[in-house]
């Protein structure tokens, strides 16, 4: 029997995953053929957006860096390598760890990660690597650790279908992750009595099928979820005491009105919302970069996992605060360790004998003691000389950082700049001393872990063009120049992901919740 339609192309395609943002879509890619969904995947089911859906445009070779330049000369691979190599020594050499670092990016494979952060804070010897998901992401990692004690996610997208009550806050979920809007409207459309709150100071596309808009007043997130802890702890709404939590609540919002005024809402609006939540047990309460990028981003994550604790609409189907982060990766960047204050795995720097555990593993006796600096004070750092050599990875700081005139200054006064990226046009290199060419999406190899930490495969369905290689391997050549052959000796992403399994259950007696080590034989 011949197949038809999307059964050939499943039959023709590859496997592989959607590179656009956090929800890590399954896709079947082809190198002549329109992408479609994969109707097998966890996160879509066969569904794709539009970016999704334009995959294929972005397969062409046009803009792409493909040859190793020096100083803007295209060179071979053996002398860009020998040259990083020998500047981040003779650099370690004069200034110490601490004047190398590397700036990197959720658009990273999960393996690409791995030896970036394994490269930096255990053979460099400092803690300076951080992403670009420090900019959209730093908040809910610091909000999961001070509530759980570790950078756990408690909720799964079908919690979104399950809800009876969801609540966007700081999320325009219609534009920035459409299928999951896709699947919560599906769900809404099944079950009308479902309810949803949009909390957003702009009227945005998501607010047209809200049920209600809370448009408060901008960084007031805080105190509108004060404000319904104190109402649950007020109408019996709480199965835990909240301690100090609820005195500075009632401190601050003691009421409705109180809540209101300091929203700029409302009083009715706010005594709806505080009533649906306070009736409905199986409620989400989904954040994402509204409440993340604020200079209280940590408090208002807080915030909203402290109600969902004290109320105990967490760990339930249907029930939970869940963070929905917006790049592909940035979840597996975050389980690497590849944040200046984290380690890999989940160890900690501050927490007694996770040190002795890292550095066993890897066998890595310089392992950095101490956090290192953090994206924005990362770039300061090289503005002011202190940081002397950085390599930079997919991802282009000189547009995408805030203040970009100093970041800028800072790039082209710093002594030697590396960046590794698949495309030509990346502004960042026009202050590169060398430039490594990068894999693009559809020629990667290897993994990435979404919002709901699923880990799903990235595979290349496109040859290697021109001299183009993958991210992890330039490191492990740069490694082997500087003496650590032997620790970065993997044949192939494979061998990098087993690696990173096997390290999240060493010597691992469930304190540490993280644990793929059942992977590590995969």
């Amino acid at each position: 029997m011949r197949l038809r339609g999307r059964a050939v192309i499943a039959a023709m395609s590859t496997r592989t995953t959607c590179p656009y943002c956090g929800v890590g879509c399954g896709v079947l890619a082809t190198a002549d053929a329109p992408v479609a969904g994969d109707p097998s995947h966890p996160a879509n089911f066969g569904r794709l957006c539009s970016k999704g859906t334009a995959l294929g445009e972005t397969l062409g070779l046009d803009g792409r860096l493909l040859y190793p330049r020096m100083d803007g000369a295209q060179v071979g691979w053996e002398a860009a390598l020998d040259r990083v190599a020998a500047r981040f020594s003779e650099t370690i050499a004069r200034h110490g760890p601490d004047s190398v670092a590397l700036y990197v990016s959720g658009q990273l494979l999960t393996e690409d990660y791995y030896a970036a952060n394994k490269f930096t804070k255990g053979f460099l010897g400092t803690g300076n690597i951080d992403s670009n998901s420090r900019l959209c992401m730093a908040s809910a990692v610091a909000g999961h650790r001070r509530a759980f004690g570790e950078d756990l996610v408690p909720g799964i997208y079908e919690d979104l279908e399950l809800a009876d009550l969801l609540i966007l806050v700081g999320s325009n979920t219609a534009w920035c992750h459409p299928v999951l809007y896709q699947r919560i409207q599906a769900a809404r459309a099944a079950d009308p009595a479902k309810r949803l709150v949009v909390i957003d100071p702009r009227r945005t596309a998501t607010c047209q099928d809200a049920d209600l808009h809370l448009a408060l007043r901008p960084g007031s997130d805080v105190a509108l979820f004060c404000g319904l802890l104190c109402h649950l702890a007020d109408h019996g709404g709480l199965t835990v005491d909240p301690g100090e939590a609820l005195a500075r609540a009632r401190a601050a919002v003691p009421s409705v009105a109180a809540t209101a005024a300091a929203c700029d809402l409302a009083e009715a609006d706010v005594a709806r919302f505080f009533a649906w939540f306070a009736q409905t047990p199986r409620a989400v309460s989904m954040f994402s970069q509204g409440v993340n990028q604020s200079s209280a981003g940590t408090d208002k994550v807080n915030a909203i996992v402290n109600v969902h604790l004290a109320s105990g609409r967490i760990g339930t189907p249907g029930a939970t605060a869940f963070s929905v982060t917006g790049q592909p990766n940035a979840m597996g960047g975050r389980e690497v360790g590849a944040l200046a204050n984290l380690l890999a795995a989940h160890l900690e720097f501050d927490r007694p004998g996770d040190h002795a555990v890292l550095a066993e593993f890897w066998r890595a006796p310089g392992l950095a003691r101490t956090a290192g600096r953090k994206a924005v004070d990362l770039f300061d750092a090289v503005g002011r000389g202190d940081i002397r050599a950085l390599w930079v990875m997919a991802t282009n700081p000189a547009v995408s950082l805030p203040e970009g005139e100093r970041v800028r200054a800072a790039l082209r006064g710093c002594e030697f700049v590396v960046v590794s990226d698949c495309s030509a046009l990346s502004d960042t290199l026009d202050y590169a001393h060398v430039a490594l060419p990068a894999l693009g999406w559809g020629e990667k190899d290897g993994t990435v872990t979404n919002s709901e930490r699923v880990i799903s495969r990235q595979r290349g369905f496109m040859p290697m063009p021109g001299e183009a290689r993958p991210d992890w391997w330039a490191i492990a050549q740069v490694a082997a120049r500087m003496g650590w052959g032997e620790q970065f000796a993997w044949s192939g992403p494979a061998d990098i992901f087993r690696e990173h399994a096997a390290l999240s259950g060493f010597r691992n007696d469930g304190a540490r919740k993280f644990d793929i080590s059942a992977l590590a034989t995969l």
